[in-house]
């Protein structure tokens, strides 16, 4: 018996709504908008301090680093004792600078990692300690103080013949929570009235993307795109004063970025990088294989046995030229993908490298609707 339509319906609906769902995932390149963008003010600032390290197994800095003497006197005398740069020896100290980010929202007493990085002639800074080392902002600020013992994730070793052993970079060390925080940033985030979103990278297409979702996330229209890497938010009456809840509601918000098409060549390693969204017109390729091979050897020429000749060595040159003739001339029609374009390319075996030639002429051709950008 035939049962009735809307049962039939009512049974298939929700398989074909899966199957709506599952085309729509596997085609989309959604990405998070907290992925492609960021709130304007919510970043991290670097710091940077001068400072030493001691107790290195005499692979410091040597006699002729003055800056490090000088350094090593000065820290001596404002702890009371009383030396000359004759006087001391910093075959176990180093001069290093000092490295670390700042970031957002921080307080005082928070730890932050820190990396330490040599500027004399030391050998290696495995097992070493940092001393007391303030850490400044672009403002000439101190925001951090520094110190603690190192880790080094290499060691360089050496014999009395001259031979050495290095593993990695052992005049660069990392002290994680090495840094406290002792000054913070001001900046009141409940207080500001209107969101500013900027893009990594910028697209208009992009950014009108971002306002659209966002508009429809609030159910309003507090988002507009002021421009190709700007988006801004104005702070609902109901989010003030919970700023934070606002932005946790928008950061997580699939957006599908546009890129413009683009082809990255990189002659120095034979990389070529295609966008998906690389088209080019109709154009006939062709790509010859004109191989020359130069081979020289020597041939000897022995004289006869109680003769008054010489024995000679002379070179003997064989020149090779072979051009491969089932090369074959592919056609690309109007608008040919990305994936056209490489399997076309493959079917008359052009290499990675050759593949910059190919590209820079049909570039020229002016068949090639994409950036080309040599790097």
């Amino acid at each position: 018996m035939m049962r009735p339509l809307s049962e039939i319906s009512y049974k298939i609906l929700p398989f074909l709504f899966s199957v709506i769902i599952f085309m729509q995932c596997s085609t989309a390149s959604a990405a998070r908008l907290k992925d492609i963008a960021s709130i304007k003010g919510v970043r991290s600032n670097q710091l940077i301090g001068y400072g030493l390290v001691v107790g290195l197994d005499g692979t410091g800095d040597g006699t002729g680093t003055k800056f490090t003497t000088q350094s090593l006197v000065n820290m001596m005398e404002r702890l009371g004792i009383q030396a000359t740069s004759s006087s001391v020896k910093v075959d176990n100290v180093a001069a290093v600078m000092v490295t670390a980010d700042l970031p957002p929202f921080a307080r005082e007493g928070s730890k932050v990692d820190v990396l330490v990085s040599s500027i004399g002639d030391a050998e290696s800074l495995q097992g070493g300690t940092l001393l007391m080392t303030s850490l400044k902002g672009a403002d000439n600020n101190i925001y951090a103080i520094a110190q603690g013992p190192m880790i080094v994730g290499g060691y360089s070793t050496s014999g009395a013949s001259g031979t050495e052993s290095t593993k990695n970079h052992p005049t660069v060390a990392r002290i994680p929570n090495g840094a406290s925080i002792e000054r913070e940033i001001p900046f009141n985030f409940n207080e500001l009235e209107d969101l500013t979103i900027a893009l990594n990278d910028p697209d208009f297409t992009t950014a009108r993307r971002i306002s659209t979702a966002i508009n429809a996330g609030l159910n309003g229209s507090m988002a507009s795109a002021l421009d190709s890497g700007t988006v801004r938010v104005s702070v609902p009456e109901n989010y003030r004063d919970n700023m934070v809840e606002l932005v946790a509601s928008i950061e997580q918000i699939d957006i599908q970025p546009d890129t413009e098409a683009k082809i990255i060549l990189s002659e120095r390693t034979g990389t070529v990088i295609m966008g998906s969204d690389v088209r080019i017109s109709a154009v006939a390729i062709a790509h010859g294989n004109l191989s020359v091979q130069i081979k020289e050897s020597a041939d000897v020429s022995q004289p006869r046995p109680f003769s008054q000749g010489q024995t000679v060595v002379t070179p003997d040159t064989e020149v090779s030229v072979t051009e491969d003739s089932n090369r074959l001339v592919v056609v690309a029609p109007e608008g040919t993908s990305l994936d056209s374009v490489v399997k076309a390319l493959n079917a008359i075996g052009i290499s990675p490298r050759d593949l910059i030639t190919v590209f820079q002429a049909i570039k020229a051709s002016g068949a090639l609707q994409a950036e080309l950008e040599i790097i």
